[in-house]
């Protein structure tokens, strides 16, 4: 792996498609927009599939999540329960868009609330996919992988979402990654780095310097400098 000299740890490529814990067949990505006409308005669609035991996540309590998500989008979900898939419907497509975030993201086992946030500007959603890491090894190999980001009684996750400000969720062959943009870039390329196996001390210590730089930047825009 080619080394960058701003970051010792080394720069991760993009993950690939999502996959479904239980079959390990690919969740379908989202499909490009429909175009639909009704009564004179362009109504719009994107399509996508989530895991079934998600589904009930994604609807809540009487309802609440799906509520939450259609109203603050200005969308329509249409959500089948026995097959898992999504269909994400409205007129405006940047509400769409986030919507269609939101479900990705609790359809990768995240929080609703923690999901949500994905409303809010100048947040993202990174996945990165397990399988690229893997190839054709066994369960033992990806267990090992989720150990190495989960750490010892859940330290070290809480530790890159301390430093990184941003919140993970490893589920099924994915890790997902909630935050801020500059923040889940940071936090995605400390998970790259484990997962290729650089020791935790090394990406810890990168990670706290990381942020003693941002800090510092921040001190000196807000004085001027």
């Amino acid at each position: 792996m080619k080394q960058n000299t701003d970051h010792p740890l080394g720069k991760a490529e993009d993950g690939k498609a999502e996959e479904h814990p239980e079959h390990g067949q690919p969740l379908q990505q989202p499909h490009p927009p429909h175009q639909l006409q009704q009564h004179d308005e362009l109504q719009y669609s994107y399509e996508l599939k989530i895991p079934k035991e998600r589904i009930a996540v994604l609807i809540g309590k009487e309802g609440v999540v799906k509520a939450d998500i259609e109203t603050s989008t200005h969308s329509k979900l249409n959500i089948d329960s026995e097959e898992g898939d999504v269909i994400i419907s409205g007129t405006d497509t940047i509400g769409m868009f986030s919507a269609r975030d939101v479900v990705r993201a609790i359809g990768r086992g995240v929080n609703p609330d923690i999901a949500l946030r994905l409303l809010k500007p100048d947040y993202c959603v990174e996945i990165i996919n397990l399988k690229e890491h893997l190839g054709d090894a066994s369960i033992k190999k990806l267990m090992r992988l989720k150990g190495r980001i989960i750490g010892a009684e859940g330290k070290a996750r809480r530790t890159i979402e301390e430093l990184t400000e941003s919140s993970i969720c490893v589920y099924g062959k994915t890790i997902t990654m909630i935050g801020e943009i500059q923040n889940v870039s940071v936090a995605r390329r400390a998970v790259e780095s484990l997962l290729a196996g650089s020791p935790h001390a090394s990406v810890y210590s990168w990670l706290e310097k990381n942020k003693r730089t941002i800090k510092e930047r921040k001190i000196q825009q807000s004085l001027g400098l």
